[in-house]
């Protein structure tokens, strides 16, 4: 698996031609100490809850990566349970750095919390992420927030550079729902053999970087294999001028929380007035 690239100081050119970036040192360790802390109290909130919190891809493409048997926790919004994650999210060099790749106007989609448990944490097969969420102007990025150490074996972000520009792929979410037609079918399949995840950049991250990357770079994730958790908080923002298209079909909540600037697109309606 090819290993990360020297990135120049100007994040926004590299992140213009390669479609990711790599913030290093973005929370400090007593941050990341703090942020670890409110995470695992998610956690053990979710774990007592009794609902459904494993949210592996079913489908032939994660089971040829984990041999059919993973698991993964997860819930969306980790600023609606902890007030310090909230902050964290407003904190200045996280938004200095997405500032560089979309603008002075930063709007938060969603935010995904991640546990990949010990030696059976679940992969992600190689996907494209704007059909989830499409945007007019495509301005959508994610920040994967790392709180703890991550590489090929402890299930790591891969992606493939400069893959943003080819743009909307037809059937590149990753997965078919049940009544997928065979013509989707045959177009993931076709996607999954012209870009295997073992071809993809393997990204080395440590407690408190943050990769950025286009939700047009093709990109997934390895098992863990590992004996230790792999944490991570994904955050999704788009542009103020940008606004998120009707067709956009699946469940994820558009918060629209303006974390930097303005959102111009807003209307009486969407404020909930």
């Amino acid at each position: 698996m090819p290993q990360v690239q020297d990135q120049p100081q100007d994040i926004g050119e590299f992140f213009d031609e390669q479609g990711y970036c790599l913030a290093k040192g973005v929370f400090p360790p007593e941050s990341v100490r703090t942020l670890e802390h409110e995470f695992d109290r998610i956690v053990r909130q979710l774990e007592a809850s009794g609902e459904d919190i494993d949210a592996r891809w079913e489908g032939q493409y994660t089971d040829e990566l984990d041999g059919g048997a993973s698991r993964i926790i997860h819930t969306h919004n980790v600023q609606r349970y902890s007030a310090t994650w909230l902050a964290a999210l407003q904190q200045p060099q996280f938004l200095d750095s997405a500032e560089a790749l979309i603008g002075s106007d930063i709007v938060l989609h969603h935010t995904k919390l991640f546990q990949k448990p010990p030696r059976e944490g679940a992969p992600f097969p190689v996907h494209q992420d704007w059909s989830y969420f499409p945007t007019r102007n495509d301005t959508m990025i994610a920040a994967i927030i790392f709180l703890s150490n991550a590489d090929a074996e402890s299930g790591g972000l891969c992606v493939f550079p400069g893959s943003h520009k080819l743009g909307r792929l037809d059937n590149s979410a990753g997965r078919t729902v049940g009544d997928a037609k065979a013509s989707t079918l045959n177009s993931s399949a076709e996607l999954a053999s012209r870009y295997p995840l073992e071809d993809a950049l393997a990204i080395d991250a440590e407690p408190g970087d943050v990769v950025f990357f286009s939700y047009l770079t093709l990109h997934g994730s390895t098992p863990n294999r590992s004996n230790k958790n792999r944490k991570t908080v994904l955050v999704q923002m788009y542009g103020g001028h940008d606004y998120v298209l009707e067709d956009g079909g699946d469940s994820h909540v558009n918060e629209r929380l303006v974390l930097r600037g303005w959102n111009h697109q807003m209307q009486r309606i969407e404020a909930g007035c």
